[in-house]
């Protein structure tokens, strides 16, 4: 062989090799193919409540595949919802998405308050829609593309958009974090009425049952996401603005809004069931789909009936560690700007 020839092979086995590690990282795997076209969304959060819904907005905003027309409050405590998305959106530098506010009521707090007492709603710099309901139909009933609504909490207001506007349906996809299929909290071999379908069933039952492409991540794939260790001290060690920010929250949320000392020696994220949501909204590679006829009772459990809807349920995790490290990855790069 001569020694053009011996160079040239080992240049294709090195370009070989490069070119298997960046097919087969836990980044390329996680994530779907890059369009150049984003996905518009629509976040829909009772955020303010548990903090795995502060994390999956860090996360969508930080996932360059989404284009993020509208973030609204939902399940109550409009004022409280609000405050949070665009106190967290200022830091983000992410004025420009509109916050809308939840329907049902405008009063009450939550374990974050603390990051937002002071926080004057009419500061913000982008549009706040009294109305969150409306601002939801009119976003996508207004949108040449279809629309990808997450939710992530009680479907109170999304149910009250399909009571509104029926065709929403036709022009939107769901992605929701909702329900207890064969697993349930913490991988309990006994299914559970899941809180965001519990919380208001009838709701649940409206949304579930609507003639929408519906995808949800229940507990027995979201109900097992916390990051530990080295992981999670990478995130506690970022010196990112939003990231920041975000644990800020996470340590006001774990005093229960008492006053004390907030300590910054944790070890490890509380569950992330909503971050799994914001990631089924872009791709599927990590876990096991299964189309599933669901049942919304009247006690706010999902079950596995015949005569329920059919949808894509998330019910297995194919590589949870890779998950892991695309949401480590995704808190810790920076914000997406439009």
């Amino acid at each position: 062989m001569s020694r053009l020839m011996a160079q040239t092979l080992v240049s294709l086995v090195i370009f070989s090799v490069i070119i298997t590690i960046l097919l087969f990282s836990p980044s390329a795997r996680a994530a779907a193919p890059k369009n150049e076209v984003k996905i518009p969304v629509i976040y829909d959060s009772d955020i303010g409540d548990d903090i795995d819904d502060t994390w999956a907005l860090v996360m969508l905003l930080k996932s360059p595949e989404f284009d993020v027309k509208l973030v609204v409050g939902d399940f109550r405590k409009a004022t409280y919802r609000a405050k949070l998305f665009a106190k967290l959106l200022t830091v983000a530098g992410r004025t420009d998405i509109p916050v809308g506010m939840a329907f049902g009521g405008k009063d009450g707090g939550g374990r974050q308050s603390l990051w937002v007492d002071d926080y004057d709603l009419s500061t913000y710099k982008g549009k706040i829609y009294e109305d969150g309901v409306q601002a939801i139909i009119d976003t996508i009933m207004n949108s040449k593309e279809k629309i990808t609504v997450i939710a992530v909490g009680p479907l109170t207001n999304i149910a009250e958009a399909l009571r509104r506007q029926p065709q929403i349906a036709e022009k939107a996809r769901f992605v929701g974090m909702h329900g207890s299929v064969r697993l349930g909290y913490g991988g309990s071999k006994t299914i559970h009425a899941e809180y965001n379908v519990k919380a208001d069933a009838k709701s649940c039952q409206t949304t579930l049952s609507a003639p929408w492409d519906i995808t949800i991540t229940p507990l027995d794939t979201c109900g097992l996401i916390h990051l530990r260790g080295e992981k999670y001290a990478k995130i506690r060690n970022s010196q990112d603005p939003l990231t920041k920010a975000l644990l800020e929250n996470y340590r006001i949320w774990r005093l229960d809004n008492k006053p004390g000392e907030i300590r910054t020696d944790e070890t490890a994220s509380s569950t992330l069931f909503d971050t799994v949501a914001i990631y089924l909204a872009f791709s599927h590679n990590l876990v096991q789909i299964e189309e599933l006829p669901i049942r919304v009772t009247d006690d706010g459990f999902t079950r596995i009936d015949e005569t329920g809807k059919k949808m894509k349920v998330a019910t297995a995790w194919k590589d949870m560690a890779a998950f892991e490290d695309l949401l480590v990855e995704r808190i810790l790069a920076p914000v997406v700007k439009p």
